[in-house]
């Protein structure tokens, strides 16, 4: 039995007070929260007055659009979207080894009880100094064991402060999940409605070259014109035509992408998505705020943040490695042949005293991972001004595309209404024999041309918002 204390005094609680007056100090780079790069909280370079707005942008800006069926899909994809709770598992798991790291601050406790029937050494020496055979026999033990790090140097802190960022850096990975989940799924539900203007473009088209082929056809027959012209009018049909298959498969392609967005099935895609044949449209100028705000408000910004603040505290867990870790230890228990024995006197086992762990004098392991630690803090900080430079490079690249699709657009919309113009007036001529059915045929081709070119304008318009939006960094905000 053992007993290593029993008539010894404890002049080790001397030590132990002056290192609980200690405790307190944690080594190791206390946090500063970085400073981003110069120029990075400037006013944003690409607004346009006539477009944009310095006003604050809302976090849920898909409901600038006013339409209800879009609100409907984001409320499903922020509950059923697959790479989101991929992100909340995650968080869910940094959250758990944060706990287990603040668990490190409290005395780690292990109980130990059983019982073993045969015979060993010990208990046979024992049977032999009293003058009696080895036997099998039984022998029951119980022991408790108790340990508290004395956290002198900041070890246990440190870890629990890299352990809390982390789980903050997961947190906004979650939240840039969100952000990606409302830009994807707000982009193939506009590429769904953009995709049916498209073909409604075209099928108008269609309707158009096809009665002026009949009308071709019709004057080939009262010998008006050549063969040539009705092949060419026939050509023009075919040619239109072929444009719309194309258009519906990219469409179907979208609605899938929809589907898989909000976790669904193929099979189980919404179809109601595919009644929408008009982009949706803002009916306002697009708030973009400031570069201040778009820091603050970017979550890839904030996990960045993080991330250096985890890496410098892992400094300071690598520094506490250079010195010694004190540990108060204790067990309690007892060993028997018979269980009722296990409480007495006899059978009776304890201890408590201090323990010390130190890699001394070669400390060149401890240093080296301090050194790896510190290019981790570099990397860190280099990451974060990554994250501020991409935050804000996406930011102007969205806007400076959006204002360039606008006025590609507008000048658009002017070759659209003169080329009706010259088709409508094309047309009259051409009934009237003033105008050859070559020239008639051109103003055809203009016009299905720039129809076309303004339904894929408004697509690309759409598109170039919510990169806006999703460049402001909206949605993380929104509720589930």
């Amino acid at each position: 039995m053992i007993r290593p204390l029993r008539n010894m005094g404890v002049p080790w609680l001397g030590l132990v007070g002056a290192v609980a007056m200690l405790i307190g100090c944690a080594v190791g780079p206390n946090y500063t929260p970085p400073v981003p790069v110069d120029g990075a909280q400037a006013p944003l370079v690409s607004v346009l007055p006539s477009a944009e707005t310095p006003a604050q942008p809302p976090d849920e800006w898909w409901q600038l659009y006013h339409d209800a069926m879009l609100d409907q899909l984001l409320a499903e994809a922020f509950t059923a979207n697959t790479d989101l709770r991929i992100a909340e598992a995650n968080l869910i798991a940094a959250r758990a080894i944060l706990e287990g790291a603040k668990a490190a601050r409290y005395p780690d406790t292990k109980l130990e009880a059983g019982g073993t029937y045969g015979r060993d050494p010990i208990t046979e020496e024992i049977l032999e100094l009293g003058g009696h055979r080895p036997q099998n026999l039984w022998l029951f033990d119980a022991l408790l064991d108790v340990s508290y790090e004395v956290d002198l140097f900041g070890h246990v802190r440190r870890s629990i402060e890299a352990s809390r960022a982390d789980t903050a850096a997961n947190a906004a990975a979650r939240d840039t999940v969100k952000i990606t989940v409302a830009a994807e799924t707000t982009r193939a539900y506009a590429q769904i409605c953009a995709l049916g203007e498209q073909i409604a473009v075209a099928r108008h088209s269609l309707e158009v070259v096809s009665r002026e082929d009949d009308i071709t056809e019709k004057r080939h027959e009262a010998g008006a014109n050549s063969r040539f012209d009705v092949v060419r009018a026939q050509g023009l049909v075919a040619q239109v035509r072929a444009s719309i298959p194309p258009l519906e498969g990219q469409r179907k392609a979208a609605l899938f992408e929809l589907a898989t967005l909000l976790g669904r099935a193929p099979s189980q895609a919404p179809r109601q998505a595919e009644a929408c044949v008009q982009p949706p449209q803002l009916d306002a100028l697009i708030p973009v705020g400031d570069g201040v705000e778009l820091l603050r408000r970017r979550p890839d910004i904030r996990g960045a943040e993080r991330r250096l603040a985890a890496a410098t505290a892992r400094v300071g867990v690598a520094t506490a490695d250079l010195y010694p870790r004190i540990s108060l230890i204790g067990f309690f228990g007892g060993t028997s042949v018979t269980f009722p024995e296990l409480t007495t006197n006899e059978a009776r086992a304890w201890g408590v005293g201090p323990s010390i762990s130190w890699s001394f004098p070669n400390q060149a392991g401890p240093r080296a991972r301090i050194r790896q630690a510190k290019a981790n803090e570099d990397a860190a900080l280099a990451g974060f001004d990554a994250a501020v430079l991409q935050a804000l490079k996406e930011t102007e690249q969205s806007l400076s595309a959006y204002g360039a699709e606008l006025d590609r657009r507008q000048a658009l919309a002017d070759e659209q209404a003169s080329a009706q113009v010259a088709f409508d007036l094309a047309h009259e001529q051409f009934l009237a024999g003033a105008l050859t059915n070559l020239d008639l045929l051109t103003t055809e081709q203009s016009l299905v041309a720039v129809d076309a070119a303004v339904a894929v304008s408004d697509t690309a318009l759409v598109q170039d918002q919510i990169a806006v939006f999703k460049a402001l960094g909206g949605g993380w905000h929104a509720k589930r």
